[in-house]
């Protein structure tokens, strides 16, 4: 559970607005003694951030306490310096781009955010970027656009929230209010939960790990135990703090907003599934065909081409036979995978392929009806199940209207095959094995196996990070147990 407060120079400075227990001056702060184990947030709203001032003394000592502050010191002394503030801040260029990729581009852009929040809707993406990078309750951003196209960050500051205009201040109590509603608007009265844990979803997925009943189940399994779970979307990264544990329950990526989620949760001392590194690990074929290489893995036999060396794909047809699978290494879904049958094709698809990757995987094809999936938690065996492959296709799903080598997200039909769900100790003892072996290499979090199964051998073919959990499928076997199972790991390790 968390607590929050807000700290300002003195209890007047807080007139303006609501009134609130929860308010403290900054002398009351530095005198607060919170209880072990608590998790504390602060909202720091001293009118001087400047260095060695005592909001910047806030926002040091909240750090010192273990409490999780806004602005922290780091945004404190990155604000100062323009060498500072232009480092790490590729994301609210690429923002940039996409919001003037078809119109005219200003000059000179310049907004106030508070909390995150504008009062132009165009802006407001931008917005949220800015204050991902500065989390800070109010800052001046000046962009200006360069002659060769390019964007700088021409001036940034944190500014007082007492020197707002009338205007200015009703923008920033109602940023405020619904950046920390609990403070003005307490919740109602709920059975005390003794963990907080939180779910990423995004609503925009179309092929999400897990489906809304299986969702629901988390969400029961969770209040089973004593751990209060909320779903949380990817606008919610600054709400983190709050919680205890985080449950990523869609598709990751490395240059994408769950890994930012997993690398502050983990930075705050939260419990992660997926953890940062087993995302780092997992999203990437290259690195996990490296892995299964090194650590005696039984794999596919498997070739890294890289782009421009067209004597490793005559080398790939040479050393693997037809037909070859070519991967790129991030693909997920079936997606970014396909399966050529010459080397003509070879050569043509790896060229549409490379469009994306400098490096591609060609990898031997074992055709099998299905594709076994084995679910491991903490090194443990937690399920398993047969995805078959859909009828006259190779694959377990299928794309339809779409391009094989095409990674484009169209709108498009997509076929899934059958499958059934059994007791891991009906598995055969060989593919278990494999999928332990594939996963002690990466960590100890949630993984999901696949391994294909070729007469008394097993094949790897890929560790996922983040394995699908729908109702109806994955629990078939364990029913409410298997939701059960996951939130006991997660209290486990809270309890730790």
């Amino acid at each position: 559970m968390s607590n929050v407060l807000i700290v300002v120079d003195r209890l007047e400075d807080w007139e303006p607005y609501y009134p609130s227990d929860l308010v403290i001056s900054f002398d009351q702060y530095l005198s607060l003694k919170s209880p072990p184990h608590q998790r504390v947030r602060v909202i720091n709203l001293c009118s001087d951030y400047s260095y060695l001032s005592p909001g910047y003394y806030c926002s040091l000592l909240a750090e010192a306490k273990g409490h999780h502050v806004i602005p922290t010191s780091k945004v404190l002394n990155d604000v100062w310096s323009p060498l500072l503030y232009q480092l790490n801040v590729e994301e609210v260029f690429l923002t940039l781009e996409k919001m003037f990729k078809k119109g005219e581009r200003p000059a000179t852009l310049e907004f106030k955010a508070y909390f995150g929040q504008v009062a132009e809707p165009s802006l407001k993406p931008l917005a949220r970027v800015v204050f991902e990078r500065f989390a800070a309750p109010v800052v001046s951003v000046t962009l200006k656009s360069l002659d060769d196209g390019h964007w700088v960050i021409a001036d940034l500051h944190v500014v007082d929230h007492k020197s707002l205009t009338d205007a200015e201040e009703t923008s920033f109590g109602e940023a405020l209010d619904i950046f920390s509603r609990q403070i003005w608007h307490p919740k109602k009265a709920r059975k005390h939960a003794k963990y907080d844990l939180a779910i990423l979803l995004n609503d925009q997925e179309k092929l999400p790990p897990s489906n809304m009943p299986a969702i629901k189940k988390f969400i029961q399994a969770g209040k089973n135990l004593g751990v209060d779970v909320e779903i949380i979307s990817p606008d919610d990264f600054m709400r983190l703090p709050e919680f205890d544990a985080l449950f990523i329950r869609e598709t990751t990526s490395i240059e994408h907003h769950t890994y930012r989620f997993a690398k502050k949760a983990e930075s705050m001392g939260l419990v992660v599934l997926d953890d940062p590194t087993s995302i780092l690990r997992c999203t990437n074929k290259i690195y996990l065909a490296d892995l299964f290489s090194a650590n005696g893995v039984p794999a596919p036999r498997t070739l890294i081409i890289s782009r421009g060396r067209e004597e490793q794909l005559e080398n790939a047809a040479e050393t693997l036979g037809f037909p070859i699978v070519v991967k790129i290494p991030d693909g997920s879904f079936s997606r970014g995978i396909v399966k050529v049958d010459d080397l003509e094709e070879l050569k043509a698809k790896a060229a549409t392929l490379f469009e994306e990757s400098s490096l591609l995987l060609c990898q031997e094809f074992l055709y099998t009806d299905f594709d076994w999936r084995i679910g491991v938690l903490n090194n443990r065996a937690l399920y398993a199940c047969r995805y078959y492959m859909v009828k006259d296709h190779w694959q377990i799903y299928h794309h339809q209207n779409d391009d094989e080598a095409s990674l484009v997200d169209k709108d498009d039909k997509t076929k899934s095959g059958g499958f059934d769900t059994l007791p891991t100790f009906e598995v055969p003892r060989v593919v278990l094995q494999a999928a332990l072996k594939a996963t002690k290499g990466i960590g100890d979090g949630f993984y999901g196996v696949d391994v294909k199964q070729w007469g008394d051998k097993a094949f790897v073919i890929e560790v996922n990070d983040n394995p699908s959990i729908d109702a109806g499928v994955e629990d078939q076997y364990l029913g409410n147990e298997l939701y059960s199972l996951i939130m006991q790991e997660f209290v486990r390790r809270m309890e730790e």
